[in-house]
């Protein structure tokens, strides 16, 4: 049967405005992808870029001129990488009956656009959860070591989180000869590091200060604590039961692990980082989500579709440490 093409739906910008107003956009306050890889632009679906080999990335070439000389420039050795975007979507039917029988009640296009924009953005941060807290892909004590003592309130008094980062931090710099500036982890995580004796005492100046609630250590804190520019903390689930069955809610970003790494932070595809999310959006794809509508008189309503396409990839491995045995 045939359907609707995408050249007759019509694009939604005020949906998107209007899902502030669910519950569901809360939730969305736990979704880190976008920071962790952070979006770059591209003007193809797919194609090949150019990388710089971790070893050239920190080169010090020679700078010295003679007079009546030219001067050295610039020769970097590119490697070809790839990438390839691929287009996600979700639609959500508004059957007409439905959307009178409970007008009175709720707006039936609000709630299915905001039911479509979630489901595409959690299945975006399911994906770079999958790809950065990998024990596949981080492997070998250069990329990776377990936590001394698990990160728990009930390991309050000897649990080293500061420590264990520490080394993490200087992996990283063996590896690419940058500085990390971001932790990331579980919401999970981030509720216990604020019990551990040895980072309350780091804040409290090893108890010269007042005591602190954990209600009061904030991310800055932390942040100051671990000497990083960012903590960023997931905190949104996932639904791990099989279809039809009793829901089982799970943490997007595993409690197990914690990553230090250096995050891109500019639009330059030269600057070392962990990785990006390419984005394509010559199609009308936007960064979360392109909201449209269309009419089905098949099912006697409209369709509400979210869609966007992107490819997220890890660029180098060298730029992050993963800490496993944290729970």
């Amino acid at each position: 049967m045939p359907h609707p093409s995408s050249s007759l739906a019509t694009l939604r910008p005020e949906l998107a405005g209007s899902l502030e107003e669910f519950s569901l956009a809360n939730d969305r306050n736990g979704f880190i992808g976008a920071q962790v890889l952070p979006v770059f632009e591209v003007a193809k679906s797919s194609g090949t870029f150019g990388r710089i080999p971790v070893e050239q990335l920190l080169s010090q070439p020679e700078t010295v001129r003679a007079p009546g000389s030219a001067y050295n420039r610039g020769k970097f050795t590119f490697t070809t990488d790839t990438f390839a975007t691929i287009e996600h979507g979700w639609e959500e039917p508004i059957d007409d009956a439905e959307a009178a029988m409970y007008a009175d009640f709720f707006n039936a296009e609000q709630i299915s656009a905001a039911r479509a924009y979630d489901i595409v953005l959690r299945a975006q941060e399911i994906r770079t959860a999958a790809a950065i807290f990998n024990s596949t892909t981080w492997t070998g004590s250069a990329l990776t070591t377990a936590a001394a003592v698990t990160w728990t309130q009930t390991n309050h008094a000897t649990s080293v989180p500061i420590t264990d980062v520490n080394s993490a931090k200087v992996k990283v710099w063996n590896g690419c000869g940058l500085w990390p500036n971001a932790l990331i982890m579980s919401y999970a995580k981030f509720m216990a590091l604020r019990t551990i004796d040895q980072v309350v005492d780091a804040i409290t100046s090893a108890g010269a200060g007042q005591s602190r609630r954990a209600s009061e250590i904030t991310r800055e804190l932390l942040a100051s604590v671990f000497d990083v520019d960012y903590i960023l903390v997931a905190g949104a689930s996932k639904n791990t039961a099989k279809e039809g069955q009793a829901t089982v809610f799970a943490n997007i970003w595993s409690d197990s692990y914690c990553s230090v790494a250096r995050l891109c932070t500019s639009q330059d595809i030269r600057e070392p980082g962990l990785g990006r999310t390419f984005h394509w959006g010559s199609d009308g794809s936007q960064i979360g989500g392109t909201i449209e509508t269309y009419r089905d008189e098949t099912i006697r309503g409209d369709v509400v579709r979210v869609r966007n396409q992107v490819h997220e990839k890890v660029l180098y491995t060298e730029c992050a440490h993963l800490i496993s045995g944290c729970s």
